[in-house]
């Protein structure tokens, strides 16, 4: 299957660190070869990089890389194929409007036998389960709601969708509107969030090396949302199967366990710049 990646943060943030032990996994130190993608909200824009290309070697993830681009959230995704051929409309992350925003969202896992989307609005675009679960989350959302609901009733809203679409399959993913990050833990998602005091790590994938505190300042908060950790000295905590986090400003608001009981948490505070 695929592996997500993802960050949401309080200071618009560089997400290179990250990505380079990433995108390794793309072909070299693992066999997620069939395409990758990015996507990294700026305000209410969205710029997003894909490629059908391995992303170990993708000039366009070079091209990523060089950019350095900084922002609040961040949704990237190396794919394995299991439905659908190796073309760009079939990689991810995907993109949607709904309520005048744009929503983005990445998947891992394999869903069968979904539910028929022939006469909804939402169609995919390209043949993956990946983008049907979206168009038809996103469909759901749209019949439920006429008007934009609050945050809390959107977590509540993907919560329900998403566990009746996992009666078909494997869902991990990451769903952002560029001011918060909701995540579903299906079989593997790892997060951890950095704050001061800042110190060292090192990749796993490739051994490379970043001292934070080069980079950050003072009230920084930046979560890294991922498949499998990206770094070897740092504690990452691993999210129940079943869970689901929402995130916003790099802080969890609201957790709900595998036992799905609801815990909220406390919101962070602004910032300016930094690099995960």
């Amino acid at each position: 299957m695929c592996q997500l990646l993802g960050m949401n943060c309080n200071t618009p943030t560089d997400i290179v660190f990250s990505f380079e032990g990433f995108r390794h996994r793309a072909g070299l130190t693992d066999c997620h070869s069939d395409g990758f993608g990015i996507a990294f909200f700026e305000g209410k824009g969205v710029r997003v990089f894909r490629d059908n290309k391995p992303g170990h070697s993708s000039p366009i993830a070079d091209c990523v890389k060089q950019y350095n681009i900084k922002s609040l959230n961040v949704i990237a995704h190396i794919r394995k194929a299991t439905q659908g051929d190796v073309n760009i409309e079939n990689t991810h992350p995907f993109m949607r409007e709904i309520w005048g925003e744009n929503w983005v969202f990445a998947h891992n896992g394999n869903l069968v036998n979904l539910p028929v989307t022939e006469t909804i609005f939402y169609q995919p675009i390209g043949t993956t389960d990946s983008e049907t679960a979206f168009c038809y989350m996103l469909e759901q959302l749209k019949t439920r709601f006429k008007h934009k609901p609050s945050e809390e009733e959107i977590f509540e809203a993907i919560q329900q969708i998403s566990n009746e679409l996992a009666r078909y399959g494997t869902l991990n993913f990451m769903l952002s509107n560029g001011e918060w990050m909701i995540v579903r833990c299906s079989t593997n998602l790892h997060y951890i969030t950095r704050q001061a005091p800042f110190g060292k790590a090192q990749r796993v994938d490739d051994g490379g090396v970043i001292d934070f505190n080069d980079y950050t300042k003072e009230g920084d908060k930046v979560t890294i949302i991922t498949t499998v950790p990206l770094t070897k000295d740092e504690v990452w905590t691993k999210m129940d199967n079943g869970g689901f986090v929402f995130f916003k400003n790099g802080d969890k608001v609201w957790e709900v366990l595998g036992t799905l009981n609801t815990a909220p948490i406390d919101d962070g505070t602004l910032g300016k710049a930094g690099i995960a």
